[in-house]
Protein backbone atom coordinates (compact mmCIF):
# COMPACT_ATOMS: atom_id res chain seq x y z
CA UNK A 1 0.00 0.00 0.00
CA UNK A 2 1.16 3.51 -0.74
CA UNK A 3 -0.99 5.11 1.98
CA UNK A 4 0.86 7.25 4.48
CA UNK A 5 0.49 5.73 7.96
CA UNK A 6 -1.30 7.90 10.46
CA UNK A 7 -3.65 7.68 13.38
CA UNK A 8 -7.09 6.38 12.35
CA UNK A 9 -9.72 9.13 12.40
CA UNK A 10 -11.57 9.31 15.67
CA UNK A 11 -14.74 10.67 14.15
CA UNK A 12 -17.42 8.41 12.80
CA UNK A 13 -18.90 8.75 9.35
CA UNK A 14 -22.66 8.92 8.94
CA UNK A 15 -23.34 6.08 6.52
CA UNK A 16 -25.86 3.91 8.27
CA UNK A 17 -24.74 0.47 9.40
CA UNK A 18 -21.65 -0.22 11.46
CA UNK A 19 -18.24 -1.74 10.86
CA UNK A 20 -15.91 -3.20 13.47
CA UNK A 21 -15.70 -1.19 16.62
CA UNK A 22 -12.76 1.17 16.60
CA UNK A 23 -10.70 1.75 19.75
CA UNK A 24 -12.03 4.21 22.27
CA UNK A 25 -11.43 7.81 21.24
CA UNK A 26 -8.37 9.33 22.94
CA UNK A 27 -8.95 11.97 25.54
CA UNK A 28 -5.94 13.98 24.40
CA UNK A 29 -6.50 16.45 21.55
CA UNK A 30 -6.30 15.08 18.02
CA UNK A 31 -3.27 16.09 15.97
CA UNK A 32 -3.47 19.46 14.32
CA UNK A 33 -3.16 17.83 10.90
CA UNK A 34 -6.45 16.00 11.39
CA UNK A 35 -8.20 19.16 12.48
CA UNK A 36 -6.87 20.92 9.40
CA UNK A 37 -8.15 18.12 7.20
CA UNK A 38 -11.61 18.32 8.71
CA UNK A 39 -11.64 22.11 8.45
CA UNK A 40 -10.70 21.83 4.80
CA UNK A 41 -13.51 19.37 4.18
CA UNK A 42 -15.93 21.58 6.10
CA UNK A 43 -14.90 24.66 4.15
CA UNK A 44 -15.35 22.78 0.89
CA UNK A 45 -18.90 21.79 1.76
CA UNK A 46 -19.96 24.52 4.18
CA UNK A 47 -22.36 26.14 1.75
CA UNK A 48 -24.04 22.77 1.33
CA UNK A 49 -26.00 23.58 4.48
CA UNK A 50 -28.60 26.28 4.45
CA UNK A 51 -27.44 29.50 6.03
CA UNK A 52 -28.25 29.68 9.69
CA UNK A 53 -27.37 28.22 13.01
CA UNK A 54 -25.91 25.01 11.51
CA UNK A 55 -22.91 26.86 10.09
CA UNK A 56 -21.92 28.07 13.53
CA UNK A 57 -22.24 24.57 14.88
CA UNK A 58 -20.04 23.09 12.18
CA UNK A 59 -17.37 25.74 12.62
CA UNK A 60 -17.42 25.23 16.35
CA UNK A 61 -17.09 21.51 15.84
CA UNK A 62 -14.11 21.96 13.51
CA UNK A 63 -12.44 24.28 16.02
CA UNK A 64 -12.55 21.65 18.76
CA UNK A 65 -10.44 18.51 18.96
CA UNK A 66 -12.96 16.45 16.98
CA UNK A 67 -14.35 14.75 20.07
CA UNK A 68 -16.71 12.09 18.75
CA UNK A 69 -19.63 13.13 20.93
CA UNK A 70 -19.35 16.68 19.70
CA UNK A 71 -19.14 15.55 16.10
CA UNK A 72 -22.16 13.31 16.28
CA UNK A 73 -24.29 15.73 18.28
CA UNK A 74 -23.65 18.52 15.80
CA UNK A 75 -24.06 16.34 12.72
CA UNK A 76 -27.33 14.85 13.96
CA UNK A 77 -28.65 18.33 14.76
CA UNK A 78 -27.81 19.43 11.22
CA UNK A 79 -29.66 16.45 9.75
CA UNK A 80 -32.70 17.00 11.96
CA UNK A 81 -32.88 20.68 11.07
CA UNK A 82 -32.50 19.84 7.40
CA UNK A 83 -35.37 17.33 7.58
CA UNK A 84 -37.57 19.89 9.30
CA UNK A 85 -36.85 22.46 6.62
CA UNK A 86 -37.63 19.93 3.90
CA UNK A 87 -40.92 19.08 5.61
CA UNK A 88 -41.89 22.75 5.88
CA UNK A 89 -40.99 23.23 2.23
CA UNK A 90 -43.23 20.34 1.16
CA UNK A 91 -46.10 21.70 3.24
CA UNK A 92 -45.76 25.08 1.54
CA UNK A 93 -45.85 23.47 -1.89
CA UNK A 94 -48.88 21.28 -1.13
CA UNK A 95 -51.35 21.80 -4.04
CA UNK A 96 -54.53 21.46 -2.01
CA UNK A 97 -56.21 20.07 1.08
CA UNK A 98 -56.90 16.73 -0.59
CA UNK A 99 -53.23 16.02 -1.30
CA UNK A 100 -51.33 15.73 1.93
CA UNK A 101 -47.56 15.53 1.71
CA UNK A 102 -45.96 12.48 3.17
CA UNK A 103 -44.01 13.10 6.35
CA UNK A 104 -40.27 13.40 5.92
CA UNK A 105 -38.42 10.48 7.42
CA UNK A 106 -36.11 11.45 10.24
CA UNK A 107 -32.56 10.18 9.74
CA UNK A 108 -31.68 7.41 12.19
CA UNK A 109 -29.59 8.73 15.05
CA UNK A 110 -26.47 6.86 16.07
CA UNK A 111 -26.05 6.51 19.84
CA UNK A 112 -23.48 9.01 21.02
CA UNK A 113 -21.59 6.44 23.02
CA UNK A 114 -20.80 4.24 20.02
CA UNK A 115 -17.37 4.71 18.50
CA UNK A 116 -17.31 2.86 15.17
CA UNK A 117 -16.53 3.46 11.59
CA UNK A 118 -19.53 2.75 9.42
CA UNK A 119 -20.34 1.17 6.08
CA UNK A 120 -22.79 2.17 3.42
CA UNK A 121 -26.28 3.02 4.64
CA UNK A 122 -27.55 0.73 1.91
CA UNK A 123 -26.58 -2.19 4.16
CA UNK A 124 -29.20 -1.06 6.62
CA UNK A 125 -31.75 -2.11 4.00
CA UNK A 126 -33.43 1.27 3.90
CA UNK A 127 -35.65 1.49 0.86
CA UNK A 128 -35.30 4.21 -1.76
CA UNK A 129 -38.24 5.99 -3.42
CA UNK A 130 -39.42 4.11 -6.46
CA UNK A 131 -40.68 7.15 -8.30
CA UNK A 132 -38.52 8.78 -10.93
CA UNK A 133 -36.56 5.62 -11.54
CA UNK A 134 -35.70 6.68 -15.08
CA UNK A 135 -34.34 10.02 -13.92
CA UNK A 136 -31.16 10.74 -12.06
CA UNK A 137 -30.89 8.42 -9.09
CA UNK A 138 -29.22 9.82 -5.98
CA UNK A 139 -26.84 7.63 -4.02
CA UNK A 140 -28.57 5.19 -1.73
CA UNK A 141 -26.32 6.56 1.00
CA UNK A 142 -27.89 10.00 0.68
CA UNK A 143 -29.28 9.41 4.15
CA UNK A 144 -25.81 10.30 5.39
CA UNK A 145 -25.69 13.52 3.40
CA UNK A 146 -28.32 16.28 3.32
CA UNK A 147 -29.86 16.72 -0.11
CA UNK A 148 -28.86 20.37 -0.26
CA UNK A 149 -25.20 19.40 -0.30
CA UNK A 150 -25.60 18.93 -4.03
CA UNK A 151 -26.18 22.63 -4.49
CA UNK A 152 -22.79 23.62 -3.23
CA UNK A 153 -20.83 20.71 -4.59
CA UNK A 154 -22.35 20.37 -8.01
CA UNK A 155 -23.65 23.82 -8.81
CA UNK A 156 -27.13 22.44 -9.51
CA UNK A 157 -29.98 21.26 -7.36
CA UNK A 158 -33.25 19.42 -7.45
CA UNK A 159 -35.86 22.10 -8.20
CA UNK A 160 -38.02 20.77 -5.36
CA UNK A 161 -35.26 21.54 -2.86
CA UNK A 162 -34.34 25.05 -3.91
CA UNK A 163 -36.04 27.80 -5.89
CA UNK A 164 -34.46 28.85 -9.16
CA UNK A 165 -33.90 32.38 -7.88
CA UNK A 166 -32.06 31.15 -4.79
CA UNK A 167 -30.03 28.80 -6.95
CA UNK A 168 -29.09 31.62 -9.29
CA UNK A 169 -28.03 33.76 -6.35
CA UNK A 170 -25.90 30.94 -5.01
CA UNK A 171 -24.27 30.33 -8.39
CA UNK A 172 -23.66 34.04 -8.85
CA UNK A 173 -22.10 34.23 -5.40
CA UNK A 174 -19.76 31.33 -6.17
CA UNK A 175 -18.80 32.89 -9.49
CA UNK A 176 -17.98 36.16 -7.73
CA UNK A 177 -15.73 34.29 -5.30
CA UNK A 178 -13.83 32.75 -8.18
CA UNK A 179 -13.51 36.06 -10.03
CA UNK A 180 -12.21 37.82 -6.93
CA UNK A 181 -9.67 35.07 -6.34
CA UNK A 182 -8.53 35.08 -9.97
CA UNK A 183 -8.37 38.87 -10.22
CA UNK A 184 -5.42 39.32 -7.89
CA UNK A 185 -1.84 39.75 -9.15
CA UNK A 186 -0.91 36.34 -7.66
CA UNK A 187 -3.63 33.70 -7.45
CA UNK A 188 -3.66 31.76 -4.19
CA UNK A 189 -3.67 28.24 -5.62
CA UNK A 190 -4.45 26.60 -2.29
CA UNK A 191 -7.57 28.74 -1.88
CA UNK A 192 -8.46 28.07 -5.52
CA UNK A 193 -8.28 24.32 -4.89
CA UNK A 194 -10.53 24.59 -1.85
CA UNK A 195 -13.07 26.64 -3.78
CA UNK A 196 -12.90 24.38 -6.85
CA UNK A 197 -13.48 21.13 -4.92
CA UNK A 198 -17.21 21.85 -4.90
CA UNK A 199 -17.36 22.47 -8.64
CA UNK A 200 -16.14 25.28 -10.90
CA UNK A 201 -18.56 27.68 -12.63
CA UNK A 202 -18.45 27.28 -16.39
CA UNK A 203 -17.26 30.85 -17.22
CA UNK A 204 -14.08 30.48 -15.14
CA UNK A 205 -13.45 26.76 -15.63
CA UNK A 206 -10.91 27.11 -18.50
CA UNK A 207 -8.55 29.46 -16.64
CA UNK A 208 -9.05 27.54 -13.38
CA UNK A 209 -8.15 24.20 -14.97
CA UNK A 210 -5.03 25.71 -16.54
CA UNK A 211 -3.95 27.01 -13.14
CA UNK A 212 -4.77 23.88 -11.16
CA UNK A 213 -3.02 21.61 -13.67
CA UNK A 214 0.18 23.64 -13.30
CA UNK A 215 0.14 24.77 -16.93
CA UNK A 216 -0.17 28.47 -16.09
CA UNK A 217 1.74 30.29 -13.33
CA UNK A 218 -0.04 31.90 -10.39
CA UNK A 219 1.40 35.29 -11.30
CA UNK A 220 -0.94 37.11 -13.68
CA UNK A 221 1.80 39.09 -15.42
CA UNK A 222 3.68 35.93 -16.39
CA UNK A 223 0.71 34.16 -17.99
CA UNK A 224 0.68 35.76 -21.48
CA UNK A 225 4.37 35.04 -22.01
CA UNK A 226 3.94 31.49 -20.70
CA UNK A 227 1.01 30.81 -23.02
CA UNK A 228 2.87 32.19 -26.01
CA UNK A 229 6.01 30.19 -25.22
CA UNK A 230 4.19 26.88 -24.62
CA UNK A 231 2.01 27.25 -27.71
CA UNK A 232 5.08 28.00 -29.82
CA UNK A 233 6.85 25.00 -28.31
CA UNK A 234 3.97 22.65 -29.11
CA UNK A 235 3.80 23.65 -32.76
CA UNK A 236 7.55 23.25 -33.00
CA UNK A 237 6.95 19.63 -31.97
CA UNK A 238 4.35 19.33 -34.74
CA UNK A 239 6.77 20.67 -37.33
CA UNK A 240 9.58 18.43 -36.13
CA UNK A 241 7.76 15.13 -35.46
CA UNK A 242 4.38 14.93 -37.18
CA UNK A 243 5.66 14.15 -40.66
CA UNK A 244 7.26 11.00 -39.25
CA UNK A 245 3.85 9.45 -38.55
CA UNK A 246 4.10 7.36 -41.73
CA UNK A 247 7.64 6.14 -41.06
CA UNK A 248 7.99 2.45 -40.37
CA UNK A 249 8.94 3.03 -36.74
CA UNK A 250 5.86 5.14 -36.00
CA UNK A 251 3.18 4.02 -38.43
CA UNK A 252 1.70 1.42 -36.06
CA UNK A 253 1.25 4.09 -33.38
CA UNK A 254 -0.41 6.50 -35.78
CA UNK A 255 -2.63 3.77 -37.25
CA UNK A 256 -3.90 2.82 -33.79
CA UNK A 257 -4.64 6.46 -32.94
CA UNK A 258 -6.43 6.87 -36.26
CA UNK A 259 -8.57 3.80 -35.48
CA UNK A 260 -9.38 4.78 -31.88
CA UNK A 261 -10.51 8.39 -32.37
CA UNK A 262 -13.76 7.59 -34.25
CA UNK A 263 -14.73 5.31 -31.34
CA UNK A 264 -14.68 8.21 -28.90
CA UNK A 265 -17.60 10.29 -27.73
CA UNK A 266 -19.30 12.66 -28.23
CA UNK A 267 -19.36 11.55 -31.86
CA UNK A 268 -20.95 14.77 -33.14
CA UNK A 269 -17.87 16.65 -31.98
CA UNK A 270 -15.07 14.12 -32.43
CA UNK A 271 -16.02 13.12 -35.99
CA UNK A 272 -15.73 16.67 -37.29
CA UNK A 273 -12.63 16.58 -39.55
CA UNK A 274 -10.88 19.48 -37.84
CA UNK A 275 -11.37 17.94 -34.39
CA UNK A 276 -10.18 14.53 -35.57
CA UNK A 277 -7.00 16.11 -36.97
CA UNK A 278 -6.38 17.99 -33.71
CA UNK A 279 -6.77 14.83 -31.62
CA UNK A 280 -4.49 12.85 -33.93
CA UNK A 281 -1.75 15.47 -33.62
CA UNK A 282 -2.05 15.74 -29.84
CA UNK A 283 -1.93 11.99 -29.27
CA UNK A 284 0.84 11.31 -31.77
CA UNK A 285 3.11 14.05 -30.41
CA UNK A 286 2.53 12.88 -26.83
CA UNK A 287 3.34 9.27 -27.78
CA UNK A 288 6.55 10.25 -29.59
CA UNK A 289 7.73 12.37 -26.67
CA UNK A 290 6.93 9.68 -24.08
CA UNK A 291 8.56 6.50 -25.40
CA UNK A 292 8.40 4.77 -22.00
CA UNK A 293 4.70 4.23 -22.56
CA UNK A 294 3.99 5.38 -26.09
CA UNK A 295 0.35 5.47 -27.12
CA UNK A 296 -2.00 3.18 -25.20
CA UNK A 297 -5.74 2.84 -25.75
CA UNK A 298 -7.46 4.89 -23.07
CA UNK A 299 -5.16 7.87 -23.32
CA UNK A 300 -7.27 9.13 -26.23
CA UNK A 301 -10.29 9.63 -23.95
CA UNK A 302 -8.32 11.96 -21.68
CA UNK A 303 -8.02 14.59 -24.42
CA UNK A 304 -11.75 15.25 -24.69
CA UNK A 305 -12.55 17.00 -21.37
CA UNK A 306 -9.72 19.52 -21.79
CA UNK A 307 -10.64 20.22 -25.41
CA UNK A 308 -14.33 20.70 -24.62
CA UNK A 309 -13.69 22.96 -21.60
CA UNK A 310 -11.24 25.17 -23.48
CA UNK A 311 -13.59 25.40 -26.48
CA UNK A 312 -16.34 26.74 -24.23
CA UNK A 313 -14.58 30.11 -24.19
CA UNK A 314 -14.99 30.51 -27.92
CA UNK A 315 -18.40 29.15 -28.90
CA UNK A 316 -21.92 30.37 -28.26
CA UNK A 317 -23.67 27.00 -28.12
CA UNK A 318 -24.58 25.84 -24.63
CA UNK A 319 -23.97 22.24 -25.69
CA UNK A 320 -20.37 21.95 -26.88
CA UNK A 321 -21.05 18.40 -28.07
CA UNK A 322 -23.00 19.77 -31.03
CA UNK A 323 -20.86 22.85 -31.73
CA UNK A 324 -19.63 23.44 -35.27
CA UNK A 325 -15.88 23.76 -34.83
CA UNK A 326 -15.41 24.87 -38.45
CA UNK A 327 -16.80 28.29 -37.49
CA UNK A 328 -14.10 28.83 -34.86
CA UNK A 329 -11.15 30.95 -36.13
CA UNK A 330 -8.04 28.96 -37.02
CA UNK A 331 -5.79 30.82 -34.57
CA UNK A 332 -8.22 30.10 -31.74
CA UNK A 333 -8.25 26.40 -32.59
CA UNK A 334 -4.45 26.38 -32.61
CA UNK A 335 -4.35 27.87 -29.12
CA UNK A 336 -6.96 25.41 -27.83
CA UNK A 337 -5.00 22.52 -29.33
CA UNK A 338 -1.77 23.58 -27.64
CA UNK A 339 -3.45 24.22 -24.29
CA UNK A 340 -5.16 20.82 -24.48
CA UNK A 341 -1.87 19.06 -25.20
CA UNK A 342 -0.02 20.61 -22.28
CA UNK A 343 -2.81 20.11 -19.74
CA UNK A 344 -3.28 16.49 -20.79
CA UNK A 345 0.48 16.01 -20.47
CA UNK A 346 0.39 17.39 -16.93
CA UNK A 347 -2.39 14.93 -16.04
CA UNK A 348 -0.55 11.95 -17.55
CA UNK A 349 2.66 12.86 -15.74
CA UNK A 350 0.91 11.81 -12.52
CA UNK A 351 -0.50 8.51 -13.80
CA UNK A 352 2.01 7.42 -16.44
CA UNK A 353 2.57 4.05 -14.75
CA UNK A 354 -1.01 3.29 -15.81
CA UNK A 355 0.24 3.14 -19.40
CA UNK A 356 3.77 1.73 -19.27
CA UNK A 357 4.45 -1.90 -20.21
CA UNK A 358 1.89 -4.28 -18.59
CA UNK A 359 0.20 -1.19 -17.09
CA UNK A 360 1.40 -1.86 -13.52
CA UNK A 361 -0.32 1.25 -12.14
CA UNK A 362 -3.73 -0.03 -13.14
CA UNK A 363 -3.02 -3.55 -11.89
CA UNK A 364 -2.07 -2.15 -8.49
CA UNK A 365 -5.07 0.19 -8.27
CA UNK A 366 -7.54 -2.54 -9.16
CA UNK A 367 -6.05 -4.69 -6.39
CA UNK A 368 -6.33 -1.76 -3.96
CA UNK A 369 -9.96 -1.27 -5.01
CA UNK A 370 -10.70 -4.93 -4.28
CA UNK A 371 -9.17 -4.66 -0.81
CA UNK A 372 -11.02 -1.43 -0.07
CA UNK A 373 -14.43 -2.76 -1.15
CA UNK A 374 -13.89 -5.87 0.98
CA UNK A 375 -13.59 -3.55 3.98
CA UNK A 376 -16.45 -1.16 3.29
CA UNK A 377 -19.00 -3.64 1.89
CA UNK A 378 -18.01 -7.25 2.43
CA UNK A 379 -21.38 -8.51 1.22
CA UNK A 380 -20.90 -6.99 -2.24
CA UNK A 381 -17.31 -8.22 -2.31
CA UNK A 382 -18.30 -11.79 -1.42
CA UNK A 383 -21.19 -11.73 -3.91
CA UNK A 384 -18.82 -10.85 -6.75
CA UNK A 385 -16.37 -13.51 -5.60
CA UNK A 386 -19.04 -16.19 -5.30
CA UNK A 387 -20.12 -15.56 -8.89
CA UNK A 388 -16.49 -15.51 -10.07
CA UNK A 389 -16.58 -11.88 -11.19
CA UNK A 390 -13.06 -10.53 -11.03
CA UNK A 391 -12.44 -6.83 -10.42
CA UNK A 392 -10.12 -6.60 -13.42
CA UNK A 393 -13.03 -7.56 -15.66
CA UNK A 394 -14.89 -4.30 -14.98
CA UNK A 395 -12.58 -1.99 -12.98
CA UNK A 396 -9.67 -2.07 -15.43
CA UNK A 397 -11.62 0.29 -17.68
CA UNK A 398 -12.54 2.47 -14.68
CA UNK A 399 -8.85 3.06 -14.03
CA UNK A 400 -7.71 3.13 -17.65
CA UNK A 401 -10.31 5.72 -18.73
CA UNK A 402 -10.86 7.45 -15.35
CA UNK A 403 -14.57 6.48 -15.47
CA UNK A 404 -15.06 8.42 -18.73
CA UNK A 405 -16.77 5.42 -20.35
CA UNK A 406 -19.04 4.97 -17.33
CA UNK A 407 -20.57 8.45 -16.97
CA UNK A 408 -21.63 11.20 -19.40
CA UNK A 409 -19.06 13.80 -20.45
CA UNK A 410 -20.76 16.53 -18.40
CA UNK A 411 -20.25 14.36 -15.31
CA UNK A 412 -16.62 13.71 -16.18
CA UNK A 413 -15.96 17.45 -16.37
CA UNK A 414 -17.55 17.98 -12.97
CA UNK A 415 -15.55 15.04 -11.60
CA UNK A 416 -12.33 16.56 -12.89
CA UNK A 417 -13.06 19.85 -11.12
CA UNK A 418 -12.55 17.94 -7.89
CA UNK A 419 -9.74 15.70 -9.14
CA UNK A 420 -7.68 18.78 -9.98
CA UNK A 421 -8.43 20.19 -6.52
CA UNK A 422 -7.31 17.07 -4.66
CA UNK A 423 -3.68 16.12 -4.07
CA UNK A 424 -3.03 13.27 -6.53
CA UNK A 425 -6.69 13.41 -7.50
CA UNK A 426 -6.37 11.42 -10.72
CA UNK A 427 -4.39 8.64 -9.07
CA UNK A 428 -5.08 8.47 -5.33
CA UNK A 429 -8.54 10.02 -4.87
CA UNK A 430 -9.85 8.25 -7.98
CA UNK A 431 -9.51 4.96 -6.08
CA UNK A 432 -12.06 6.10 -3.48
CA UNK A 433 -14.38 7.43 -6.17
CA UNK A 434 -14.33 4.01 -7.83
CA UNK A 435 -15.09 2.30 -4.51
CA UNK A 436 -18.03 4.63 -3.85
CA UNK A 437 -19.16 4.13 -7.46
CA UNK A 438 -19.23 0.34 -7.10
CA UNK A 439 -21.03 0.32 -3.76
CA UNK A 440 -23.54 2.81 -5.20
CA UNK A 441 -24.97 -0.15 -7.16
CA UNK A 442 -25.02 -2.66 -4.29
CA UNK A 443 -28.77 -3.32 -4.51
CA UNK A 444 -28.63 -4.14 -8.22
CA UNK A 445 -25.43 -6.16 -7.81
CA UNK A 446 -26.87 -8.32 -5.03
CA UNK A 447 -30.02 -8.98 -7.07
CA UNK A 448 -28.03 -10.48 -9.95
CA UNK A 449 -27.37 -14.21 -9.54
CA UNK A 450 -25.61 -14.95 -12.79
CA UNK A 451 -21.99 -14.29 -13.83
CA UNK A 452 -22.89 -13.04 -17.28
CA UNK A 453 -25.67 -10.75 -16.08
CA UNK A 454 -23.48 -9.36 -13.32
CA UNK A 455 -20.64 -8.57 -15.69
CA UNK A 456 -22.95 -7.05 -18.29
CA UNK A 457 -24.46 -4.81 -15.65
CA UNK A 458 -21.09 -3.65 -14.31
CA UNK A 459 -19.87 -2.91 -17.82
CA UNK A 460 -23.02 -0.98 -18.78
CA UNK A 461 -24.11 0.92 -15.67
CA UNK A 462 -27.27 3.05 -16.09
CA UNK A 463 -25.75 6.52 -15.72
CA UNK A 464 -27.00 8.15 -18.94
CA UNK A 465 -29.25 10.52 -16.97
CA UNK A 466 -26.71 11.39 -14.31
CA UNK A 467 -25.91 15.01 -13.61
CA UNK A 468 -23.88 17.17 -11.24
CA UNK A 469 -26.11 16.14 -8.35
CA UNK A 470 -25.16 12.49 -8.66
CA UNK A 471 -21.47 13.24 -9.10
CA UNK A 472 -21.47 15.53 -6.07
CA UNK A 473 -22.92 12.82 -3.86
CA UNK A 474 -20.45 10.31 -5.28
CA UNK A 475 -17.55 12.66 -4.50
CA UNK A 476 -18.81 13.30 -0.99
CA UNK A 477 -19.00 9.58 -0.34
CA UNK A 478 -15.51 9.11 -1.81
CA UNK A 479 -14.17 11.80 0.51
CA UNK A 480 -15.71 10.02 3.50
CA UNK A 481 -13.93 6.82 2.48
CA UNK A 482 -10.65 8.65 2.03
CA UNK A 483 -11.10 10.37 5.39
CA UNK A 484 -11.66 6.99 7.04
CA UNK A 485 -9.10 4.83 5.26
CA UNK A 486 -6.36 6.84 3.54
CA UNK A 487 -4.45 7.63 6.74
CA UNK A 488 -5.57 4.55 8.63
CA UNK A 489 -3.86 1.46 7.17
CA UNK A 490 -4.98 -0.69 10.11
CA UNK A 491 -8.59 -0.07 9.04
CA UNK A 492 -7.74 -0.52 5.39
CA UNK A 493 -6.04 -3.91 5.55
CA UNK A 494 -7.56 -7.11 6.81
Amino acid sequence: MCMAPSTPPSTRLLHGTLLKAAPKAPTTPVKAKRISTFQEFESNTSDAWDAGEDDDGLLAMAAESLNTDVVMETANRVLRNHSQRQERHKLQEAPGPEQKPEPVAEPPLVPSGDLRLVKSVSESHTSCPAEGASDTVPLQRSQSLPHSVTVAMGGTSDPSALSSSALSEREASRLDKFKQLLAGPNTDLEELRKLSWSGIPKPVRPITWKLLSGYLPANVDRRPATLQRKQKEYFAFIEHYYDSRNDDVHQDTYRQIHIDIPRMSPEALILQPKVTEIFERILFIWAIRHPASGYVQGINDLVTPFFVVFMCEHIEEEDVDAADVSRVPADVLRNVEADTYWCMSKLLDGIQDNYTFAQPGIQMKVKMLEELVSRIDDQVHRHLDQHEVRYLQFAFRWMNNLLMREVPLRCTIRLWDTYQSEPDGFSHFHLYVCAAFLVRWRKEILEERDFQELLLFLQNLPTAHWGNEDISLLLAEAYRLKFAFADAPNHYKK
